[in-house]
């Protein structure tokens, strides 16, 4: 393709709070339409907005991670567009005087490294929510109108347009939903809205200064939906350009189910939104010492606790790299490894057959016993028990959350070792299968996993499968 594609993000994020950011109404999610609702995040006359202060610390906090300037004096406005989610026909948020500027993000990407700068981070109020009766809102026959949204605290990052493809944006987003769950501002859960990212988009001749006409994309609902946006959106550019078009400056809907872009309306200009400042909110003044105490209470960022982990624990790229990427298992496994020295060996049983399980049974990696855990591996690691039963105990572990020891005593799961209590076995075993002992005789040595299963079989998978494969492989010599 002969373009560079120049692509901006504007990420929004619901914070973690209790009440919304003007009024104490709940911020709870798939509560019953319209019923977490007061007359300040409706609008009704005469109803005054008052500060959240916990909303203002978490976007100070989300800044100060970004590595943004916090700025000492900001100011709220009315972003004046109408929309039937709008219940007041205008947006509290910030214009000229944004909470923080500047600042940037790193992250991984196939280049190596990359660091994509911010232009500003600042706070507004969320919208309601539509509800379209149809498969997408051109099919719609008629839309509800929720605000229970209404009023919740968002934070808006804006990038700078430094990020050149879908894949880029994509390792973008996912690195800055980590940086935001580590710093504990979000849950970042956007299958319910509370981080979404809206892309403007736009192509230029390589080595140009110059940006080209710009397209706005909405409604990608997953990383994967950006992705796929954005790339279908240079191609859609791309053609037009080669064609001898023109690329329209428009907004876009993404539409999941056809896996294209639909034009929605022509794209507005700042000035199309009439900002002025908010007459119902004085300036927002923060104090040295107010940022300060934040700053000091940082939490460990993602790129911190990897290096940690390689550093202290001697974790390889991939052990470390995965765990990093779910601060709930890098925190079960710090915790189990306080207790448990064996910190590879415990690596791989997170990252393996632990988090199969927490998949398989819905649980998250704070419901686990860390003590626990390191019981589990202890048993295994003193041949009380073999790999199969821990896994056993472990399925168990995350389901009830049984002590293993106790269940190995109650069951009578201890292994079964030794040649006195394996040798008769296996012969057993010959015994009764002379067919396949002829067959392994005869050069078909896969033959010898099936007698093996026998045996396990035999002792109720308690015995070690390699002293098994060693006594056997003795006597089918014979």
């Amino acid at each position: 393709m002969n373009y560079e594609v120049v692509i901006g993000l504007e990420i929004h994020l619901e914070l973690q709070t209790i009440s919304k950011l003007f009024c104490g109404c709940s911020t709870a999610f798939d509560r019953e339409p319209n019923t977490n609702c007061c007359p300040v995040c409706l609008g009704l006359p005469g109803s005054l907005p008052v500060f959240n202060k916990r909303a203002i610390e978490l976007a100070v906090i989300a800044a100060l991670a970004l590595n943004s300037e916090v700025q000492r004096g900001s100011r709220f406005d009315r972003k004046n567009y109408f929309y039937p989610d709008l219940p007041k026909a205008y947006q509290v948020s910030q214009y000229d005087r944004p909470l923080a500027r500047g600042g940037y993000l790193e992250f991984e990407a196939d280049s190596g490294v990359r660091r994509v700068g911010l232009e500003r981070v600042h706070l507004e109020e969320e919208a309601g929510k539509l509800q379209h009766a149809g498969n997408s809102i051109y099919q719609a026959e008629y839309s509800l109108v929720d605000y229970n949204r209404a009023g919740i605290p968002l934070l808006e990052i804006v990038t700078a347009p430094q990020i050149h493809s879908g894949r880029e944006a994509r390792a973008f987003l996912e690195n800055l939903r980590l940086t935001m769950l580590y710093a504990g501002v979000s849950d970042c859960k956007m299958e319910e809205g509370s981080l979404r990212c809206d892309a403007n988009i736009s192509l230029r001749p390589p080595g140009s200064d110059r940006f080209g006409t710009k397209a706005e994309v909405k409604n990608m609902n997953s990383f994967r939906s950006v992705e796929m946006a954005l790339d279908y959106e240079v191609g859609r550019q791309a053609k037009l350009l080669d064609a001898g078009s023109i690329v329209v400056q428009e907004t876009c809907h993404w539409d999941e189910v056809n896996k294209r872009t639909i034009s929605l309306r022509d794209k507005e200009e700042s000035s199309d939104y009439r900002y002025f400042p908010e007459p119902d909110l004085m300036p927002l003044q923060l104090n040295n010492s107010f940022i300060e105490k934040l700053a000091e209470k940082m939490p460990e960022l993602p790129r911190q606790r990897l290096q940690r982990l390689l550093e202290q624990y001697g974790l390889d790229k991939e052990a470390a790299v995965l765990l990093t990427a779910n601060p709930g298992l890098s925190n079960l496994f710090e915790e189990t490894a306080g207790i448990y020295g064996r910190y590879k060996d415990l690596a791989n049983w997170i990252q393996g057959d632990l988090l199969y399980q927490l998949r398989e049974q819905g649980k998250e990696p704070v419901e686990i016993n860390p003590n626990q855990l390191a019981e589990l591996l202890k048993l295994l690691d003193e041949g009380v028990i073999n790999r199969p039963v821990a896994k056993e105990l472990l399925s168990e572990m995350v389901q009830r959350g049984l002590s293993p020891k106790k269940l190995v005593e109650d069951r009578g799961l201890t292994m079964i070792s030794g040649p006195q209590k394996l040798v008769p076995l296996v012969e057993q075993v010959i015994a009764d299968n002379p067919e396949a002992v002829e067959s392994y005789q005869k050069g078909k040595k896969k033959v010898i996993g099936f007698l093996l299963g026998k045996v396990m079989d035999l002792t109720g998978g308690r015995a070690d499968p390699g002293e098994i494969n060693r006594i056997l492989k003795d006597k089918l010599k014979d």
